[in-house]
């Protein structure tokens, strides 16, 4: 399977707190959730919704596995959404050192040595493996070279404060442009594909 990620960003990366509920996530005091709520234009809702019907499986870390279990795994809307109908369908995996009793059906945590075990997962046939949201878990994966394909759902919006995806020392990562679209409401649409370390000026 490939790996492939989906992240919600601001302009200035910020992508915690990006969902409907203003309080969904308050840590280290974060008071500006909620930001993504009514971005985007039917087409990108279109092209999100068509990203989660082609998935093989999910990856989650722990944080987002029980936000999204807690709402496409649990209420009965949600569920019979396009989304919620591909995310309860399909195996879902977690990375969690400390969930011992998932509630959400079809679910494996993923415990120890999860670089071996993602790439155990990988090399099935299959199509996607996708991660969606799941930042300390996305930057792992581009750490350890994990990652085949992400996209990013850009916001119009700077927030000034807020967990990044990209923390503000690491790993260095050139991209391949694979697709990129502006819909009508501002909100881009970035497909790129890892390509080892970036080049840089030499005197």
């Amino acid at each position: 399977m490939k790996l492939t990620t989906m992240t919600q960003v601001t302009i200035d990366g910020v992508m915690q707190g990006n969902g409907g509920a203003s309080d969904e996530d308050r840590r280290n005091g974060f008071e500006r959730g909620g930001w993504a709520r009514g971005a985007g234009d039917d087409e990108t809702r279109t092209f999100i919704t068509q990203t989660y019907q082609r998935a093989e499986a999910f990856l989650f870390g722990r944080r987002t596995y029980e936000l999204f279990a807690g709402s496409w795994g649990s209420i009965d809307q949600m569920r019979a959404h396009p989304i919620g109908v591909a995310l309860n369908e399909a195996p879902k995996y977690v990375a969690s050192t400390t969930l011992t009793a998932p509630r959400w059906e079809d679910t494996t945590v993923l415990r120890s040595d999860l670089a071996a075990a993602i790439s155990e997962l990988k090399a099935k046939p299959g199509g996607e493996l996708q991660v969606h949201g799941s930042g300390t878990l996305t930057r792992w994966l581009l750490e350890h070279d994990l990652v085949d394909e992400m996209t990013l759902i850009v916001i119009p919006v700077i927030l000034g404060q807020g967990a990044r995806l990209y923390p503000e020392t690491g790993p260095d990562l050139a991209l391949d442009p694979v697709e990129s679209r502006v819909d009508s409401k501002g909100v881009t649409i970035q497909v790129y594909r890892p390509a080892g370390r970036p080049r840089y000026a030499t005197a």
